[in-house]
């Protein structure tokens, strides 16, 4: 009963330091991070020492990078790193060997710091927040621009190069002390084939997993897939000595072409969340505040000589490789200069194999924090003194690549309307992505084209709409058969992307009212139809082309008048009755005219001719 209450005391501890801190952190505009950090600092063993013992929690907290990496790898999918390799590959690279270099030379000459620790410390430091970065430039509406741009593909090939210096750390902690070659070797094969393992598996099992799964329906099962394909893997690789990141990170990158990965995303999205904030709160807890105090000039001098050493490095590689001008430059370095979550992750795997000691690693915890905390005083202080003139900045190629797989167009049902909306769209070269709950239909289409951008999901959930970058599209199509459904659907993106023009399908008048209260442009799911109909009948009983198309164009715009009057009393039965009577009188007479007409045309192709 005693350890049952511990531990809800310290959930409630935990919640309580989250939903305080966080929100405080937001509105003054320094980020999640900094607030889960500052939760941590304040009820770990440096402040208030509510919990008493940092480490107790910490292999669960450990949990929410090991599902970030998933996360990572689910939407590294090899099409979309092949557009962007330029900008990946060459400038992201550029960036991590330049700034890891130069920290790692001031460690090991200037800190007198072995080589091992050296390498860690210089690599750790080069990465940069991925969450904190692309939060500021999506606050400050950058995300598009020139530097914006470069930012997210640097990002992303550090949040690549994360993984093998995770994987590395306990090669230089304990590599050394371990000299056998044999033990070496069986520890290789051992991962070799724990690695080999997790793609056979991945390719050839998960998939009609999710497949058997998806079928029942029930999400609280798709749930517990999706955390044991995650955990399972991340277990499988720390069982033969590497890190669980790695796992995790190989799961997701198998199944990043998968037709389950927004339903995966949307599944693992809360608890990577939640894990991850109770990471950073571990992190947080872990910090010596007494170094503020006792060693002041230390901790600031490492806080500086992060963002002093790395702000011009990625200005200049900005310059040179990127092709930004100066102030884009400018502008990339002071977004990328602090340190990033992964750096926690590293330097927390460092001091456990014996690379730093207590007091370094605390050293190197508080600079990076107060390296991300002066951040955006920093962006603020730019902003101030420099008011650029409105110019034109030609965007280079590769970096428009970068969003190429980004959704204009999102399609809420693969039924018949879907596949001829995206049959049309992928004609057109227009970037969509289509959600769809049937299997048997996703089956289908993938097996006509592999490619095809159709995805397991419910539209009814917000994760989903979420993970199908709902929030970027610009056109939201919903085309199921179930009119309730595309009701609801209609509702819930008008409510949360009221951005998105949203085109719904309709099954009756009565539908198409509802729809448009909703803000929705309604179509008739059989009016058109019935309309091609009505041309080839009138055609087959001798009305010209050109008579058929006047007459049933006068027929549209006559019906859809009657439409939008019927919409201002459509809750009304009477009224939209009266409505229907007049327009019905007004149709008779718009086709007696029309009678006359042919009569008339009739007669004088008998008339003979003079």
């Amino acid at each position: 009963m005693h350890e049952q209450s511990s531990f809800l005391l310290l959930a409630v501890v935990f919640l309580l330091a989250a939903v305080a801190a966080v929100p405080l952190a937001k509105r003054l505009r320094l980020g999640a991070v900094i607030g889960y950090l500052l939760a941590g600092v304040v009820i770990g063993p440096s402040t208030l020492n509510l919990i008493a013992h940092p480490e107790d929690i910490r292999h669960i907290s450990e949990l929410g990078v090991v599902l970030l990496l998933f996360i990572i790898g689910l939407e590294l999918s090899p099409r979309r790193l092949w557009l962007m390799r330029k900008a990946v590959f060459g400038v992201g690279a550029a960036q991590v060997l330049v700034c890891a270099s130069l920290i790692g030379t001031l460690a090991y000459i200037g800190l007198d710091q072995p080589v091992n620790t050296a390498v860690v410390l210089g690599l750790g430091l080069a990465l940069s927040s991925t969450a904190f970065g692309l939060q500021i430039l999506a606050e400050r509406k950058e995300l598009n621009s020139a530097h914006g741009r470069l930012a997210f593909a640097i990002l992303l090939f550090q949040d690549i190069a994360a993984i093998p210096l995770i994987a590395l750390i306990p090669l230089l902690g304990a590599g050394a002390s371990d000299p056998s070659s044999d033990s070496n070797l069986v520890q290789l094969i051992k991962i070799v084939g724990s690695i080999a393992l997790i793609v056979v598996g991945g390719r050839y099992l998960l998939r009609p997993v999710f497949r058997i799964v998806a079928r029942t329906g029930l999400q609280e099962v798709s749930t517990a897939t999706a955390l044991l394909v995650v955990i399972g893997t991340a277990w499988l690789m720390q069982s033969v000595g590497v890190s669980m990141a790695l796992g995790a990170f190989l799961a997701g990158l198998l199944l990043a072409d998968s037709e389950y990965r927004h339903e995966l995303e949307s599944q693992i999205e809360p608890f990577k969340g939640l894990l991850l904030g109770l990471f950073f709160i571990s992190v947080g807890m872990t910090a010596d505040l007494g170094l503020l105090l006792s060693s002041p000039g230390a901790v600031l001098l490492l806080t500086a000589m992060i963002i002093g050493c790395k702000l011009p490095l990625i200005y200049l590689v900005g310059r040179a490789a990127g092709g930004l001008d100066k102030l884009s430059a400018l502008r990339l370095g002071v977004v990328l200069a602090a340190g990033g979550e992964f750096a926690f992750v590293v330097f927390q795997m460092a001091r456990d194999q014996q690379l730093f000691d207590p007091r370094m690693h605390s050293m190197l915890v508080l600079a990076i924090t107060l390296s991300m905390a002066v951040t955006p005083l920093i962006i603020l202080l730019l902003s101030k003194l420099i008011k650029p003139k409105p110019v034109t900045v030609e965007v280079p190629e590769e970096l428009k690549q970068i969003d190429a797989e980004t959704p204009r167009v999102v399609i809420s049902g693969m039924g018949r309307m879907g596949q001829v909306i995206a049959r049309v769209l992928r004609a057109q070269r227009v970037p969509y992505i289509a959600l769809e709950t049937s299997v048997d239909s996703i089956e289908l289409s993938r097996s006509l084209s592999r490619d095809m951008p159709i995805f397991y999901g419910d539209s009814l959930r917000p994760e989903i709409l979420r993970a199908a970058q709902v929030d970027q599209a610009e056109f939201f199509i919903i085309t199921t058969d179930d009119p309730d459904t595309n009701l609801r659907t209609a509702e819930l993106v008008r409510r949360l992307y009221p951005h998105v023009t949203i085109i719904a399908r309709a099954r009756n008048r009565q539908h198409v009212h509802r729809l448009i209260d909703l803000g929705a442009l309604a179509v008739r799911e059989t009016f058109h139809s019935s309309l091609e109909m009505s041309k080839q009948v009138l055609t087959g009983l001798g009305l010209s082309e050109a008579q058929a198309d006047s007459r049933l164009t006068r027929f549209r715009e006559h019906d859809e008048q009657v439409l939008a009057a019927q919409h201002k009393v459509y809750d009304d039965a009477a009224a939209v009755m009266q409505t229907a009577r007049e327009a019905r009188a007004d149709l008779e007479r718009l086709f007696d005219s029309d009678q006359i007409e042919a009569r008339g045309i009739d007669e004088a192709l008998q008339r003979p001719a003079d």
